[in-house]
């Protein structure tokens, strides 16, 4: 459980690598957006819309989606005035305006104002809906995942046509697994997933002291019988890492007590929250 966070914050400039290390280490408009993604990109190679798989940018969604409004247009270079305008605008507020070149991503380097695009958290049936809405920039066309610069004045996009798909449960989920990836939320207590690692198997808690993290978003890869009991293999960003982990399909009671109060006590399933993007051809 060591990759590295996808396209990771901190490439492009300094002042990215001391915001992401004071960020907490989950976000979940980014876990969404990081979840949606990976869905659209596996499924447009699947049904060869893409001749390759094609990395689409999580920080596009993690900028724009849940906003009530989302300027479109086609790529463009600013015309002079609108340049002027910037270069008198970076004398007042103390920006720059300028490309730095990061690892296969840029940012454009104009610091964002104290509270700008504070809005609710995002789930990845926003960000699947947003995408079909709006379209998609691949990941090198817009800012690296974790960016804290401003986004820049163009936005070239891929049109994404489709629909999200829920599925009431983890049978049904799976039967779409047959198809595609599977977006789901699962259930993390801790030591327990800390410590799992790729060859264990994550069965929920297991100890006097475990402690209940909440829901993280996940993508079911795979699925098999063991001993009767549905075997899933997921991917979750967990930690700023990715990685892939077994967990156990069975039914169980949780002790689900998170900081808002939140409890269930009714049989459930370590991963719930099923959807997948479906989308059209024409």
């Amino acid at each position: 459980m060591n990759d590295d966070l996808p396209n990771s914050a901190g490439k492009c400039h300094p002042d990215c690598v001391k915001a992401n290390n004071e960020q907490e280490d989950y976000d979940a408009s980014q876990s969404a957006a990081f979840v949606a993604v990976s869905l659209i990109s596996s499924a447009r190679v699947l049904l060869k819309l893409d001749s390759e798989y094609t990395e689409y940018s999580a920080q596009y969604l993690v900028d724009n989606a849940g906003k009530e409004e989302v300027v479109r247009g086609e790529m463009r270079l600013p015309s002079y005035a609108e340049s002027l305008e910037s270069v008198f605008r970076s004398l007042t507020e103390d920006v720059w305006h300028k490309w730095v070149y990061g690892q296969g991503s840029f940012c454009w380097v104009t610091k964002k104002k104290d509270g700008q695009g504070s809005r609710r958290e995002l789930t990845v049936k926003d960000c699947l809906e947003f995408a079909f809405k709006e379209g998609l920039p691949t990941r090198e066309h817009w800012l690296h995942f974790g960016c804290m610069f401003e986004t820049p004045p163009f936005q070239p996009l891929v049109p994404m046509k489709g629909q999200v798909v829920e599925a009431a449960d983890l049978g049904e989920g799976l039967k779409l697994c047959t198809q595609q990836p599977v977006g789901a939320r699962l259930h993390v207590f801790s030591p327990e997933f800390d410590i799992v690692g790729e060859e264990g198997i994550y069965d929920g808690p297991s100890y006097v002291g475990s402690r209940y993290v909440g829901l993280r978003d996940a993508i079911i890869v795979a699925f098999d019988k063991r001993e009767g009991n549905n075997l899933v293999t997921v991917q979750i960003l967990y930690k700023k890492k990715t990685s892939f982990v077994k967990v156990s399909g069975r039914s169980m009671i949780l002790p689900l007590i998170a900081d808002d109060g939140f409890q269930v006590t009714e049989p459930t399933c370590l991963l719930v929250d099923f959807c997948v993007p479906r989308l059209s051809i024409n």
